[in-house]
């Protein structure tokens, strides 16, 4: 099992804080987001974490490798960080992938241990970490599901009143699924108008063709993600 760390985004909605800081950099409780993150990875178990970066890449790269040295990291860099998104990014971690299940995660969710290990006590299929106890808006992702947990649909555009809650940004991929996932992101990505879209977008093209994607309820547990300085004032609330 892998880890992938999409961490390229510039964190444009939280300026000035990610003016000379990358937003994974920023404290929670007095801990980074990527301490917290990586504490967590490898207190489960997992080691070898491929890192996608853009913005401020040196920073990261010293963080990880000072802060910690045992930690099996590969560094990827998306030089067009400024113009796609994280579909394009994720995109850029198959040779380093090479074929292994993975657990994903967006480099700015502070969470709780307990959902990582719930996750990964998952049986064979591949999940998506819901919250339901969440309000609403356009920007989240939003998910619907059949009465079985099955995905049917999972981006920002669905009707908040059709989905059961938001995908929190951590992800399990079995290695039936990475191929292709991979295949798709690359078919995607060949046309430049899909350099914005989210990796969700391969994974409802995945679910179209009939590859299932399972919802994980994580309702309760503690969580959040920084978009905003909003975010980042409550998230200090959360994680003392």
């Amino acid at each position: 099992m892998k880890a992938i760390v999409l961490a390229a985004g510039m964190g444009s909605r939280i300026k000035p804080l990610t003016d000379n800081t990358p937003k994974s950099l920023l404290k929670i409780g007095g801990v980074t987001i990527l301490e917290r993150m990586l504490s967590n990875i490898q207190a489960c178990g997992i080691n070898d974490v491929i890192f996608v970066l853009g913005y401020m890449q040196d920073q990261i790269k010293e963080f990880v490798k000072n802060g910690f040295p045992d930690l099996n990291a590969e560094f990827v860099v998306n030089d067009r960080y400024a113009e796609t998104n994280t579909g394009f990014s994720l995109m850029l971690t198959e040779g380093l992938v090479q074929g292994s299940p993975f657990v994903k995660f967006d480099a700015d969710v502070v969470f709780e241990i307990g959902i990582l290990e719930k996750l990964l006590a998952c049986d064979g299929h591949n999940f998506l970490c819901i919250d339901k106890n969440i309000q609403l808006d356009a920007e989240e992702i939003k998910v619907v599901v059949r009465k079985d947990s099955r995905i049917l649909k999972a981006n920002k555009s669905v009707a908040p009143k059709d989905a059961i809650g938001e995908s929190i940004g951590i992800e399990l991929i079995r290695s039936h699924t990475v191929d292709p996932l991979f295949s798709e992101l690359k078919i995607m990505m060949r046309q430049k108008k899909n350099h914005q879209e989210y990796y969700e977008g391969a994974y409802e093209r995945l679910m179209e063709n009939d590859v299932p994607f399972y919802a994980l309820d994580i309702s309760g547990m503690k969580w959040t993600e920084i978009d905003t300085k909003a975010d980042f004032d409550a998230a200090k609330k959360i994680f003392i």
